[in-house]
Formats: structure tokens, sequence, C-alpha cells
């Protein structure tokens, strides 16, 4: 059954339509006490209000939305480099634990498919088998475009142990009878994710300059050299800004499992470019 916390007792916020869990972020990966369904989760809502509850009851939750769950600790001598990447999809910073999950962040912000992505979203708890009650925070969240989910969690493949799989194994389950797509991704490769990084460095709105952006598309209307079709519009300096900006948002297309050169070929998607 789920409770509902008074809203004069969470500061005069609207109240959680879900069981309030207080120190959420302090699940360490392991509870106590018996769920009332095979799944449960915990999340924290824009707002900052934690709420707990069974699947059937989070169908229409904007997960995308969600605070994380656990912090992004930064100390000297951590073996993880924690940070945050400002998202262009979000138009807001998101955390990360590693340069693992920073790539598959940047990937899943440059995906033109994805509209929403939150960090550490929420807590999944099961009980387990002798009935121990676990738990496990997905990496990230992501919403796409058709309304649909995907949970993805990093880790390099050899780097998973059984205490991993089964926690892993676990999510996929749950993703399922929720409908979402669930990944488990490793190391990326370097080439095409050096590509998108250096796109990445365009992805800001401030680059999108409306007169040069249309000179461009109506130049790679015809498939073309990068740098033929910059030089064609204007100053190279102040134009492949904004080449790599359309390149970065998909306007632009070009294939990049290869060397993201001057003579690389840049066109419109319909022009049949690869992204």
């Amino acid at each position: 059954m789920l409770q509902t916390r008074g809203a004069d007792a969470i500061s005069g916020r609207r109240a959680c339509k879900m069981s309030i869990v207080d120190g959420l972020r302090s699940v360490p990966g392991g509870v106590t006490g018996g769920l009332v369904e095979d799944f449960e989760v915990g999340f924290v809502t824009a707002a900052g209000l934690e709420c707990r509850a069974g699947l059937s009851a989070i169908m229409g939750t904007r997960f995308e939305e969600c605070l994380p769950v656990r912090r992004f600790p930064s100390y000297k001598g951590r073996r993880h480099n924690a940070g945050r990447w400002w998202s262009a999809t979000m138009g807001r910073h998101v955390g990360h634990e590693s340069w693992l999950e920073r790539d598959h962040l940047m990937l899943l912000d440059f995906d033109a498919v994805v509209t929403g992505i939150s960090s550490q979203p929420l807590w999944l708890f099961w009980t387990q088998d002798g009935g121990a009650v676990r738990s496990h925070a997905p990496d990230y969240f992501a919403r796409l475009a058709d309304g649909s989910a995907v949970v993805v969690d990093c880790r390099p493949l050899e780097r998973i142990t059984p205490r991993d799989a089964a926690k892993f194994d676990a999510t996929a389950q749950a993703c399922e009878l929720l409908g979402w797509q669930y990944r488990v991704v490793g190391a990326l490769a370097r080439l095409q994710v050096g590509n998108v990084r250096w796109l990445a460095g365009y992805r800001h709105p401030r680059h999108d300059l409306p007169p040069v952006a249309a000179a461009l598309r109506a130049v790679f209307t015809e498939a073309g050299p990068l740098l033929d079709g910059a030089e064609a519009v204007g100053d190279p300096l102040a134009v492949l800004p904004v080449l790599f900006h359309l390149l970065w948002r998909h306007v632009l297309v070009t294939d990049l499992t290869v060397p993201l050169g001057e003579d690389a070929i840049v066109s419109l998607p319909s022009a049949g470019g690869a992204s």
C-alpha cells in the first residue's frame, strides 16, 4: 500500500503520491526489510522529494528530470574521475563517475533520438534467493523521442564480477517488466569517440549562427569535402565552428568511423550521409 507524507512535513512541497524514503541517498547497495512487490524503485524528484514505490506505480514518472540518488564524490587519490558534463540535450550539467561514463553520456547527448538524460536516476530494490534485499543504482536513464526509455550501466566487460552480473540481470528483468530497454556498455571505439568529442566542443547553442548555418546547408545540398564547403561560405575560422555545431546536431552528417579531417565528406541527411 502506498503511503503519502503530508505536505507540511516536506517544507510545503506537494506530497509525493508514493511512500517517502528518509535518507535515500545514503543507501549503499543493501537494505533491510521486506518488499511489497518483487521490485521497488526509489528516486528523487526534480523538487527534491524522495519517493519509493513498486514498478506498477512509476510508469508515468519522468526519470529524465529526476535528481541523482547518489552523490558524485571527488577526492585526492580516487581511482575514477567523477565530474559533470554540460548536456546540450538537457541544457544543464549531468554527472558522471568515470571517463567511461562520461564518454557514454556524451554519446547519449549526441544521439538525435534522445530527448532527456539523467544520471544515477533511481535505486532498484529486489529480493535475492535467501531473502536478502539488494539494490542497484544504474548509471543513466535516457528518454527517447517516441516516449520509450533506455537504462544504461557502464562497465568494461572484463571487469564485470559475478555480483555485478547479478545486479545487471535483476535490472534487466525490471526494465523488461516496464517495457524499457536495458544496456550494459563497455569500452568504445577510440576513433568514433574522438570524432564525437571534437564535435562536442561545439555543442553549445552559441555556435548556432543562422545566416552561416543556412549558407552551409545550401553548400552541402550536394555532398562535398568539409573544408571546401566551409571556404565556399566564408573565412574557415568563422565558419568551421558553425559547421561542427551542425554536425553535432545532425543537421549535417558525415562518416564518424573515419578520421574527421578537411577531406571528410559532408552532406545533408537526406543526401545519404552517415552520422
